[in-house]
């Protein structure tokens, strides 16, 4: 071919012309899609529904000029999900959550095929884990799949479906494809308000009022994820021989970690799904035989004998001591610590123990200076937080004022509060004791 001929894929590129604009998707046609895919149940939203907001940008960085989310569900096994061998429960996490990932990939093919762009982000994991421990991952499949009106969130904050109940696993393909119609809506809660997850919970992580520690869940259930690894990795380097190693490592937990990384690491619990009774393929069982379903399902699970993680001096730590005193309660850190100045007072809802909280109130103001300084105001009021970022509201009970870099520091432990006092680089107006009521409502 002559240097001065045409490529022949550009010549021919060029002689069809530009691209006719796709046909337009209906719903049904998009969830036909997905149930030929291998999806459960499908259903289609808007990325601008008012309720996906924060999904937005996060949607945006990973595929620029996507305008709609496919939400697709996989059903699992419940009897699996519900065995007290977790080893059982986890075979099924891993293989359903494998499947969604199969799925997506097919429905975000098929749309590619009818011309439009489509990409679908992973289930759970590989995330982008640069952000740890702020946001790893692209978008919230329950948000999203809630939004396509699938099901609603039920008290244990996992999505239950009409039919599957929470014995579902979630994904999510994003498109450029426009919806033609907005999903109907579901019409009824399918959370049946029975409790059972408040129950079984071996760290409390569902309180009784309705509101949820978030903390409490993230350190025992994620143990092996990703605050253990990194708990694993600091043992190794702090101990100062193998039998130290091992007084701080009992040897299943290392070969735990070992069986993480070489496989898949494991949840801890996830009781909450396993004694649901919510959906229609499930409920029956429950409202036939409530007493059958207790002594089969939940009792196995809260009677069992295992290791629970806690931080010291956390509500969930209480919690086990004083519901399940037959469970061995093992301390761990937590992983959940602003690693930069701007995160600090986004993390303080996830860590924040209303035990430590009750019976007390004051306004705490924080000043914190240098290259990324940031301020804010935290209210605790008998066991109630309200942070409110970018402002010192109303008359401090106490202000802090100190470097953000070394703050973070001294919050995680690596800098003393004292040693900054005395070198004036830590300045405190106030009551100074608000200060150690502040760090026991916030426990590492």
């Amino acid at each position: 071919m002559a240097a001065s001929d045409p490529h022949p894929a550009l010549a021919a590129a060029r002689a069809r012309g530009p691209l006719p604009p796709p046909p337009p998707l209906s719903l049904e046609e998009v969830r036909a899609i997905a149930l030929a895919a291998g999806a459960d149940d499908a259903g289609w939203v808007s990325l601008d529904h008012p309720d996906l907001a924060e999904e937005v940008p996060h949607v945006l960085s990973a595929m620029p000029g996507a305008r709609s989310l496919v939400a697709i569900v996989l059903r699992m096994h419940p009897e699996n999900v519900r065995s007290p061998r977790r080893n059982v429960a986890n075979l099924e996490f891993h293989r359903t959550g494998h499947e969604v990932d199969e799925v997506a990939a097919r429905i975000a093919q098929a749309l590619f095929e009818r011309g439009h762009r489509a990409m679908n982000p992973p289930m759970a994991f590989p995330m982008d884990m640069g952000s740890f421990p702020g946001r790893s991952w692209i978008v919230s499949h329950k948000r999203v799949a809630q939004a396509a009106q699938l099901g609603t969130m039920g008290l244990h904050r996992n999505l239950i479906h009409p039919r599957f109940g929470s014995f579902v696993l979630l994904g999510t393909v994003l498109t450029d494809a426009e919806p033609t119609e907005a999903p109907a809506a579901l019409g009824y809660n399918p959370c049946i308000d029975c409790r059972l997850c408040e129950v079984a919970c071996p760290v409390g992580a569902i309180e009784p009022g309705g509101g949820f520690r978030f903390s409490a869940c993230y350190d025992h259930n994620y143990r092996e994820f990703m605050s253990g690894f990194a708990d694993f990795v600091e043992d190794v380097v702090e101990s100062r021989d193998r039998q130290d190693f091992r007084d701080r490592v009992p040897l299943h937990e290392a070969v735990t970690t070992w069986q993480g990384l070489a496989y898949k690491p494991s949840y801890k619990a996830a009781y909450c799904v396993a004694v649901c009774p919510a959906g229609d393929d499930v409920l029956g069982g429950f409202v036939h035989d409530r007493t059958g379903h207790v002594q089969r399902v939940l009792k196995p699970l809260t009677e069992r004998e295992e290791t629970i993680y806690v931080v010291a001096g956390s509500d969930a730590e209480a919690h086990v001591r004083r519901r399940f005193p037959h469970k061995r309660v093992q301390r761990v850190r937590s992983s959940l610590r602003a690693t930069r100045p701007r995160e600090f007072f986004g993390a303080l809802p996830l860590i924040f123990q209303r035990g430590p909280a009750t019976g007390w109130a004051a306004t705490f103001h924080f000043d914190l200076s240098g290259p990324e300084a940031v301020r804010g105001t935290v209210r605790i009021d008998d066991g109630q937080l309200q942070v409110t970022p970018g402002e010192l509201i109303g008359t401090a009970d106490l202000l802090v004022r100190v470097d953000a870099r070394l703050w973070l520091a001294i919050v995680s432990g690596r800098r003393s509060p004292v040693w900054a006092l005395l070198r004036r680089r830590l300045r405190i107006t106030g009551d100074r004791r608000l200060l150690t009521r502040f760090a026991a409502c916030f426990p590492r």
